[in-house]
């Protein structure tokens, strides 16, 4: 028997996750994609994710960044979670917008990792930039076989 390779791995976390992962689905998430070190996500601005200036809440964009984040850092299969992140908004989305976040690893080194996530709208428009700061348990699988 072969030890699975590392794609093998980050599919996986991707089926295991996203079925626990009522956050992700409840909002409408679709994954697009799950790599050692990356994964791509994306999500439509429904009517009821509006602000009172009819933009999308942060807080959904936020969680659209986060969600891709924590596929792209428990693709290799330890279990990891964030320690904290920072988001910077650089235009609106609107109703109706499909945004698609990509993360990839910036730095991984021991327990502790580094991810960035570009959000952006099907024109290809920058709507957000996010950095994570994930902590890896060691010894734990991020799903169960």
């Amino acid at each position: 028997m072969t030890d699975p390779t590392p794609q093998q791995i980050a599919d996986q976390v991707r089926e295991g996750m996203y079925a626990r992962d009522r956050a992700t689905q409840t909002l409408g998430m679709q994954i697009v994609e799950v790599t050692p070190g990356g994964s791509v996500i994306r999500m439509t601005v429904r009517g009821d994710m509006l602000n009172g200036h009819q933009t999308c809440h942060g807080g959904f964009i936020s969680a659209l960044a986060d969600s891709t984040f924590a596929f792209a850092c428990n693709s290799h299969g330890e279990l990891t979670v964030a320690s904290g992140f920072g988001i910077d908004f650089v235009a609106p989305a609107r109703e109706g917008d499909l945004l698609t976040a990509r993360c990839h690893e910036v730095s991984r080194a021991g327990r502790i990792g580094v991810y960035d996530v570009e959000v952006s709208n099907q024109r290809g428009e920058r709507v957000a930039v996010f950095r994570g700061r994930s902590y890896t348990a060691k010894g734990r699988p991020a799903v169960q076989p």
